[in-house]
């Protein structure tokens, strides 16, 4: 067993657990292994483990990873999301290699992804960045801006809403944690009421899973606990 074989275990493992305390079916969280500085060997070792969806930040280092493993695993089902923040210089390889972009925070980068998505492709799966807790330096669209921006982007050809992505700053305790994560599900729920049709909430990451879970995350984006500790990151890209 390799150690990220053992690592994927262990997530699932928190995850079943998560589900039992919250009530919910373990069906109903789906794990987003999060490979990114991590090279394509180590996604290779995931995959060998069962693992299918990854997600990538930085847009030159995922679309390099997708090409080799086209090359070494062209049999394999994958699944690619881009969750960093999104240059618009830099959204035309997201639409062509990208089967989800997740961090979309505002209307001209939905519009460019949506003219440069190839027409022979499947829509793009695209998840909204809300800024859940308000921090002036963080991505995502406030929350009093996020059901017009949702509106507008359900609009747009080529693309399929599928629901909300946040990053909270983060908290002490499983309840502080979860009451983060609650402001985000509250939203996603008002969409819903509004008649948007969204079934993904993306929230949770490694330190954290368990209150987002609880909170009725969709999603688990998790890096450091299936992948260990990150390697440096040279460039400066996002």
């Amino acid at each position: 067993m390799t150690t990220i074989d053992g690592n994927l275990q262990q997530v699932r493992e928190r995850l079943k657990q998560a589900c039992a305390l919250a009530g919910r079916d373990v069906s109903a969280v789906s794990l987003l292994a999060v490979s990114k500085t991590f090279d394509a060997d180590a996604v290779c070792l995931a995959l060998a483990a069962g693992q299918h969806a990854f997600g990538e930040n930085y847009v030159q280092e995922g679309t390099e990873k997708i090409a080799a493993l086209r090359v070494s695993r062209p049999d394999a089902a994958l699944q690619w999301h881009c969750i960093g923040p999104l240059q618009s210089n830099k959204s035309r390889p997201v639409a062509e290699q990208f089967d989800w972009v997740q961090s979309v925070d505002r209307l001209k980068i939905a519009q460019r992804l949506s003219e440069q998505r190839p027409p022979n492709l499947p829509d793009l799966q695209v998840c909204l960045q809300v800024n859940v807790d308000g921090g002036a330096n963080k991505s995502g669209v406030a929350p009093d801006q996020l059901l017009a921006l949702a509106r507008a982007v359900a609009g747009l050809p080529r693309l399929r809403l599928r629901g909300l992505m946040c990053i909270p700053e983060p908290a002490p305790d499983f309840e502080s944690q979860k009451a983060l994560f609650l402001r985000a599900k509250a939203l996603f729920d008002e969409l819903n009421a509004q008649g948007l049709q969204l079934d993904t909430l993306s929230m949770g990451m490694s330190d954290d899973m368990e209150a987002a879970v609880a909170a009725g995350s969709t999603m688990v984006r998790v890096g450091r606990a299936v992948f260990g500790s990150r390697p440096a990151k040279v460039t400066s890209e996002v």
